[in-house]
């Protein structure tokens, strides 16, 4: 008796598309796509007639058109006279630095508030129990208009720095006099590059990487040998001596590579410096703190997750505490963190789109609102801001794939 899998005499026939199991599958889903792709192209075909009913084009020639608007914050150079498509970029940038400022404080607020939920002092667990479901349970607008009215009104202005009639001023610069928190934003040192910055600072990166092929290295003994391989310290080591010396060495031949410029008051306001914007000083906090109240629960449950005789058969090893969360319980915790935490990834992502709300320039307010406002272009710009966010969530889930995959258990 044959089956439908066996193999046919004769050679291929169209039937087996049908009936043979083999090819089934390819058919069914070359069916569905042809299916789906007649679809779209159905609608775009009516979207178009649609517009040219009412007298309107679908292309793109509106990134290319004077922008005509100023942008508060911006990476990169931009004025009023730079196209609509610059305008965008500036916005895309800023999201991009919001995300990734987001993801990196609410990891280690996360992280921190996780193990910290597991500590058996009453009051360390019940105050990061608070911030939890405090934070969880509270909408995240909500919390970005909180945070952004106290840092706006509960800072001076930049008057209250001058010396009044006693000769007193009514706030000071912290920090040396090279910080001014102001309900206008925060003035930093900015970093002015000379002769030899740039080589001083990829002299840093590849510091950076080499702390990370130590690391790896001293993992790699301890778990192939049995050998512990000191760690902070030389991490330290190659963190600071390299840059060091490349500082020193151009400082005494051609100057200082990398000065700073200190913000300064004058007239009405400081100059100088770098000013980071309240509007995105509370929207990174309150993306970070909400963010963070999440991945501490997903922190809290993947070590829960490891058996308690992990721990204990590394106590009885006369292992010490931090090691074996840091050797023992978060390599095997983190198989079961890391799904759920690229979802928080995606959502910090996707949420900072609410920068809308205390105006800071992102690309919702660039190309998804003053752009599309101004020119008309509704479904262009909607368009090109539903495809920013999907590139940009499909590069950070396919790095935290990669990373998960890396942290999979190794079978024999």
């Amino acid at each position: 008796m044959t089956t439908a899998t066996d193999p046919q005499g004769g050679g291929f026939r169209l039937s087996q598309l049908i009936y043979d199991t083999r090819y089934r599958s390819i058919t069914i889903q070359f069916v569905a796509l042809v299916l789906i792709l007649t679809g779209i192209s159905i609608l775009l075909n009516n979207m178009v007639q649609n517009l040219e009913a009412l007298g309107r084009d679908f292309d793109f020639g509106f990134l290319g058109q004077r922008a005509g608007y100023d942008i508060g914050f911006s990476l990169i150079s931009y004025d009023s006279s730079d196209s609509h498509g610059r305008a965008a970029v500036v916005g895309m940038l800023n999201t991009i630095l919001v995300a990734i400022m987001g993801i990196i404080l609410a990891t280690i607020i996360g992280v921190i508030a996780g193990v910290l939920r597991l500590s058996k002092n009453w009051i360390v667990n019940k105050l990061m129990a608070v911030y939890v479901e405090g934070f969880r349970n509270v909408p995240l607008l909500l919390w970005i208009f909180l945070i952004f009215a106290i840092v706006t009104e509960a800072t001076p202005q930049p008057s209250d720095f001058r010396l009044n009639d006693a000769g007193v001023a009514d706030a000071s610069m912290m920090f040396a006099d090279s910080v001014a928190v102001t309900n206008r934003g925060t003035y930093v040192p900015g970093p002015v590059m000379n002769t030899g910055g740039w080589l001083t600072i990829a002299v840093f990166i590849a510091s950076i990487i080499g702390i990370i092929a130590w690391r790896r290295y001293a993992r790699r003994q301890l778990y192939d040998h049995g050998r512990l391989v000191p760690v902070l310290w030389p991490a330290i080591a190659i963190l600071i001596v390299p840059t060091l010396i490349a500082y020193l060495l151009f400082t005494v031949t051609v100057g200082a590579p990398i000065t700073l410029d200190y913000p300064e008051l004058g007239g009405f306001n400081f100059r100088g410096g770098v000013n980071v914007p309240n509007s995105l000083l509370a929207l990174t906090l309150a993306l970070a703190l909400y963010t963070g109240a999440f991945i501490a629960e997903i922190v809290r449950a993947g070590i829960l997750a490891v058996s308690k005789g992990q721990s204990e058969a590394a106590f009885a090893l006369g292992i010490k505490p931090s090691r074996t969360m840091n050797l023992v319980i978060l390599p095997q915790a983190l198989r079961v963190i890391i799904p759920p935490l690229t979802s928080q990834y995606l959502n910090l992502t996707k949420n900072s789109s609410l920068a809308i709300a205390v105006g800071f320039p992102d690309v919702r307010a660039t190309l998804g609102g003053t752009a599309i406002t101004t020119t008309g272009k509704e479904l262009e710009g909607m368009l090109l801001l539903g495809l920013f966010f999907l590139i940009l969530s499909f590069l950070i889930a396919t790095a935290m794939n990669a990373y998960n995959n890396s942290k999979k258990l190794q079978e024999r």
